[in-house]
């Protein structure tokens, strides 16, 4: 039974992470009419409002304590993460910042290190982390290792990872308080879109309804409110509550990979030897640190997985 839960946790994250590496089309195509802010606080309108629809019971709190626990964790995964890699993007180059984004596993690993019970920071992990990060760089940067430092963007890209960090250890505490998922992932939706407000009134954010009316727009704002908000940040949050936020964030490394192939079948961008030598790194990273993880977790405490 427990194995189920563990066999299930996997397919959830491995889902997720399949979405995920496909949102930039979207976004890439929203940008056209859109700016970063109003792409945010739409897709979140559009997860809020479905997860409602489909779990409409209000989430009752036993303690301001846990209440606490949903408006830290919309804040960081929903808020600040989003807010930031998309400020960062704006000063700094893409291929930067998608490796510098790529460390949220290992800030995920040591924060759970210090306040989640059995996820111990391993050493086959950090070797596992070296090898994906190293494949991250190279399909980053397609062999041509010209890195421009860009320091303010460079550090908001920085935060952005230990921001998502602190948003898998937030939401393995909340998994623990037994909340029905979907319910729990609304209730961090709707801290995140009360925290985004005022965001709205800094950056630049109009209503603009006709272009709604443009199909392009309404099917990849679907995509990404529907696909990538409600049902991802459900499934990834369970993820998080079987698998554990260690365990859980290593799929976060086949990102990349995810993002290669699909721009490759959409996109018809080629695929160079340094790119398939960065993916299989990167693969090789992700099995290593998972290893470890799953030889701990099947041979010494299960209770931890519910």
């Amino acid at each position: 039974m427990r194995q189920n839960k563990v066999s299930v946790g996997h397919l959830l994250a491995l889902l997720t992470i399949l979405i995920w590496g496909t949102t930039f089309i979207s976004t890439k195509v929203l940008l056209i009419h859109f700016t970063p802010v109003e792409i945010l606080f739409f897709r979140f309108l559009i997860g809020y409002v479905v997860l409602f629809l489909i779990y409409p019971r209000l989430v009752r709190v036993s303690s301001f304590r846990e209440e606490m626990l949903f408006m830290a964790a919309g804040l960081c995964g929903v808020t600040l993460y989003f807010l930031i890699e998309n400020i960062a993007l704006v000063y700094t180059l893409a291929s930067n910042a998608g490796v510098i984004v790529s460390i949220a596993p290992f800030f995920t690993a040591v924060l759970a290190h210090f306040f989640l019970k059995d996820e111990p920071l391993t050493r086959r992990f950090v070797v596992g982390f070296a090898a994906a990060l190293t494949g991250i760089v190279l399909i980053a940067f397609n062999g041509s290792f010209m890195l421009q430092l860009n320091p303010l963007g460079d550090l908001l890209a920085f935060v952005a990872p230990a921001v998502w960090a602190i948003y898998s250890v937030l939401m393995r505490k909340i998994g623990e308080l037994r909340y029905h998922t979907i319910g729990a992932t609304r209730k961090v939706f709707f801290y995140g879109l009360i925290f985004m407000l005022p965001a709205l009134f800094l950056f630049e954010f109009h209503f603009k309804l006709w272009r709604f009316a443009d199909m392009s727009n309404l099917f990849n704002l679907l995509f990404l409110g529907v696909g990538a908000s409600a049902l991802c940040f459900v499934t990834w949050n369970r993820a998080v509550s079987l698998l554990g936020a260690v365990k859980t964030s290593v799929y976060i490394y086949l990102v990349p990979v995810i993002t290669l192939v699909a721009s490759a079948l959409l996109l018809h961008e080629p695929i160079t030897w340094i790119t398939m030598l960065g993916a299989l790194l990167t693969l090789l990273g992700s099995y290593i640190s998972e290893r470890k993880t799953r030889k701990r977790v099947s041979g010494s405490r299960l209770s931890e997985i519910h």
